[in-house]
């Protein structure tokens, strides 16, 4: 062991290092939060669209949303439609963070609330979902999804006590759900 190792450090400096690991993670997700919205804020001057970003760090993931006060904002064109256009958007925008930072990120974009909605459509679909395999007792499949939606989806029906797994391809991934053995 060296005299660098956990083990031989003494309570103060093991604790210290802790902290900076943990500060240095923190810094990663402020910057990589600053970086998201320097080039969210350029694309929508470029759009002439209006908008507000609010950047918050949570579970280890930096969330970044774009809201407006004005009723007939042209947020919702940034969502487009079943949030094609808001995916396409996290996707530029995780690659502007890779292309500064050098790391992939994990961000997370919501624009005018819709993931917020969005997130309690997959909690009704999941909550429905468990009802039929209640009723019949048969594995149900759910229509495909991205990966994300998936995550919101698989942790919805862990909650209630139900199995869930991801199958199928590209376009085609979906979740099938069943009871729990």
């Amino acid at each position: 062991m060296t005299a660098d190792s956990p083990a031989e450090l003494a309570p103060d400096d093991a604790a210290q290092a802790s902290d900076a690991a943990l500060s240095t993670g923190v810094s990663r997700l402020d910057e990589e939060g600053d970086v998201a919205a320097d080039y969210l804020e350029e694309l929508l001057d470029i759009a002439d669209i209006d908008g507000d970003i609010d950047i918050e760090v949570r579970n280890g993931r930096t969330y970044i949303s774009i809201v407006s006060d004005e009723e007939s904002s042209n947020l919702q064109s940034l969502v487009g439609d079943g949030g094609e256009v808001l995916e396409a958007l996290q996707e530029l925008t995780r690659l502007s963070v890779l292309s500064a930072t050098e790391s992939r990120s994990r961000l997370v974009l919501d624009i005018s609330g819709y993931r917020l909605e969005r997130n309690g459509e997959l909690a009704k679909l999941a909550q429905n979902a468990v009802e039929l395999v209640k009723d019949n007792g048969q594995p149900v499949s759910l229509a495909p999804m991205g990966a994300y939606e998936r995550k919101i989806v698989h942790d919805a029906i862990a909650e209630l006590g139900f199995i869930s797994e991801s199958e199928g391809e590209g376009t085609d991934r979906h979740i099938v759900v069943s009871a729990a053995e």
